[in-house]
């Protein structure tokens, strides 16, 4: 799937690669926040000792940063993308919609939600713009 990039994403990219070391697969621009989805196997080269890559970043951009790590498999992906929240199984179901079914544990579900919605939002955007999954639910 082809992901299309704005210039402002471009620039944060650029930016967090350069003061990460990690590579950056994507990047989604919020009023608020950006978010980054990190190569598979870069998560703690991306963060830092004691998030201080992830802290300088914020520092430097002014909003806050999230990131979430790039999997193989759209279960995997669908998991990584609704971390630290605790999530047993994932189902995709590919009836009329390519749907993602995620069993999460109950003590987690405000974890996977996320404050306003925004965790499950930014699920459901890097599933759609990576592995063409047109919802994510919890179950």
């Amino acid at each position: 799937m082809k992901v299309t990039l704005s210039d402002a994403a471009r620039r944060y990219i650029a930016l967090f690669e350069e003061e990460t070391d990690a590579t950056a697969r994507d990047c989604l621009v919020f009023d608020d926040r950006v978010v980054f989805l990190v190569a598979a196997g870069e998560m703690a080269t991306a963060i830092g000792p004691g998030g201080s890559q992830v802290k300088a970043l914020e520092e430097r951009i002014g909003r806050r940063v999230e990131l979430v790590e790039d999997a193989d498999t759209p279960e995997a992906f669908v998991a990584s993308a609704l971390a630290p929240a605790a999530v047993r199984h994932v189902t995709i179901s590919r009836q009329n919609d390519v749907v993602a079914y995620v069993e999460v544990a109950t003590e987690d579900r405000g974890v996977a939600i996320g404050g306003g919605g925004k965790t499950i939002e930014t699920a459901r955007t890097l599933a759609r713009r990576h592995y063409d999954i047109d919802d994510v639910q919890l179950t």
